[in-house]
């Protein structure tokens, strides 16, 4: 599809399904055709992470989102995070037409524009076909959404920041739309969000532009909080070792979302009639959407299992398309759990595999004091045959994106992990990164007064170096997250062995009488880096 805009040619058409409507939000993309990209640098070892802090909630704000900080100098945009589509946008001063933000808050391009021979450019147009008339012609892009809201506006590249988390601060420069004409649909305001942090599997997310800077593992994720808040992350860093429950990802040369199956419901533990399933992880989609027959069968179940109970249809609250009432308001979804059975989906082709729903994850409080279903007809709102898992559906568990599979495991979201976060440092004026750390720096004196032998010195610098920024063995997940758990001296039990020089000195430190030499190695090599988590 070319139409033109402002006087651009728009090249490509990128289709998403995020529905700009603050009551039924949703979004998934239907991605490009599979290019070759060459030169995508593949690193022998990617060892750090980037955790960002997420605020919302499903109700009733309608969506996540996560402060980017972007340019140079830097500005902070808010975005809502959609695993549903890769391509990130922000709204732009070129001038902007239906922006939401004040002139002040928006992007302004400075001599960055992604050029149409750019290969990232072939990533964002649907056809293999793509031809540019001119060497020095912009990069133009379209997001369209299943409730015909757009953005339409060109690709820039610029800096944005990353706190990793070794403690390490890059700003590399990364694409993304600078959106210029946004259109909405819907009775309801338009999102306050500054663009949209697509999530998606395509080459021209950020997630895989991330991993071709050789930054992070191909692995993206979030945890969001049935309370409000959670947290993102880039990279396997905060991955659990184990009791993640997995299943392979379905993939197709025409779409870039998440997406698994077959899969069967089932409803209080017993098999159902709808069975077949393919779903897509879409945290961009507030509420679950099934298509019409999955929908109605849903609608059945629950309605026929209500019989009999003290609830009845509250048709006055348009909240959502079906809510019900109580002898007396509820306060919280404790109090429904009584009248509601447990949904799950059990994923065929894996054995014993299945995600469970228990009814806070289908079932929303209103402002009303009403239970409503967060199961929504996927089909009225353009969906047709497809089935999503939104936001409602993957509280209080991290979802965990891994090239070939998809994980989740139950957590609490409320907590970032114990990383060098961004956040973490932030809340802290005295907290610094180990790399900023004069405490750390001391070691010189130190190492040079206990190892008089210059290569033995020189190894056991290599060794501090590795341990206090968490590199090379000292990266694992077991290893950063055992920091913040366990008392230095069993950490370096267990986990020293990769620096054997340090780990003997340590052991040793632990029956030394105490004296102000002794105190200060001590001090660097058990305690720094411990009491800072």
């Amino acid at each position: 599809m070319d139409f033109r805009s402002k006087g651009i040619t728009l090249h490509s058409l990128f289709v998403s399904f995020l529905l700009f409507s603050a009551i039924f939000p949703l979004s998934f993309s239907a991605a490009n055709q599979p290019h070759k990209v060459k030169n995508l640098a593949t690193p022998r070892r990617l060892s750090s992470s980037a955790v960002f802090k997420v605020q919302g909630n499903v109700y009733p704000l309608g969506h996540y989102t996560v402060f980017f900080n972007i340019g140079h100098p830097p500005k902070f945009y808010d975005l809502d995070i959609d695993s549903g589509s890769d391509i990130t946008w922000v709204q732009c001063d070129a001038p902007c037409k239906g922006c939401t933000k004040p002139r002040v808050q928006l992007y302004k391009p400075n001599h960055n524009l992604v050029q149409c021979v750019d290969q990232l450019c072939s990533e964002v147009h649907l056809s293999t076909d793509h031809n540019c008339a001119s060497p020095d012609d912009q990069c133009d892009y379209e997001v369209e959404y299943a409730d015909n809201g757009s953005s339409l506006g060109v690709l820039v590249r610029d800096h944005i920041a990353f706190q990793f988390t070794n403690g390490s601060v890059v700003h590399p420069k990364i694409a993304f739309g600078c959106g210029y004409d946004q259109k909405y649909s819907g009775s309801t305001s338009p999102p306050s969000t500054a663009g949209v942090l697509g999530l998606g599997n395509g080459r021209a997310s950020i997630l895989t532009q991330l991993h071709s800077l050789g930054l992070i593992r191909n692995v993206v994720g979030h945890c969001l909080s049935a309370r409000g808040g959670g947290f993102l992350f880039f990279g396997d860093d905060p991955v659990p070792s184990s009791g993640i429950v997995w299943t392979s990802m379905v993939h197709s040369s025409s779409e870039k979302h998440y997406s698994s199956g077959p899969a069967e419901l089932l409803f209080n533990g017993k098999t159902t009639k709808v069975k077949g399933l393919e779903l897509i992880f879409d945290s961009g989609s507030s509420y679950t959407y099934f298509n019409s027959l999955a929908y109605q069968a849903v609608v059945n179940l629950v309605t026929d299992d209500l019989k009999g109970k003290q609830l009845t249809r509250a048709t006055e609250d348009s909240s959502l398309p079906i809510c019900w009432k109580g002898p007396k308001s509820f306060k919280s979804l404790s109090d429904i759990k009584k009248y509601f059975k447990p949904l799950a989906f059990s994923f065929t082709k894996t054995k014993n595999v299945q995600m469970q729903l228990p009814p806070e994850a289908y079932l929303i409080i209103t402002k009303h004091g009403n239970v409503c279903l967060g199961i929504l007809d996927g089909t009225e709102v353009g969906l047709e045959s497809l089935n999503i898992i939104g936001d409602i559906s993957l509280q209080d568990r991290m979802v965990i994106y891994d090239n070939e599979k998809i994980g989740w495991v139950s957590a609490n979201c409320d907590k970032l992990p114990k990383y060098y976060s961004h956040e973490w440092l932030n809340e802290d004026s005295q907290r610094l990164a180990p790399y900023q750390d004069m405490e750390l720096h001391k070691r010189k004196k130190c190492f040079k007064r206990y190892f008089d032998n210059a290569e033995v010195r020189r190894q056991v610098n290599i060794e501090f170096a590795n341990f206090s920024n968490g590199r090379e063995d000292f990266a694992t997940v077991d290893s950063l997250r055992d920091r913040g758990k366990m008392d230095a001296k069993s950490w370096w039990i267990v986990h020293g062995a990769h620096a054997p020089t340090l780990q003997k000195i340590v052991l040793k430190l632990f029956g030394q009488p105490c004296s102000s030499s002794y105190e200060k190695l001590e001090y660097l090599l058990l305690y720094t880096f411990f009491k800072k988590k």
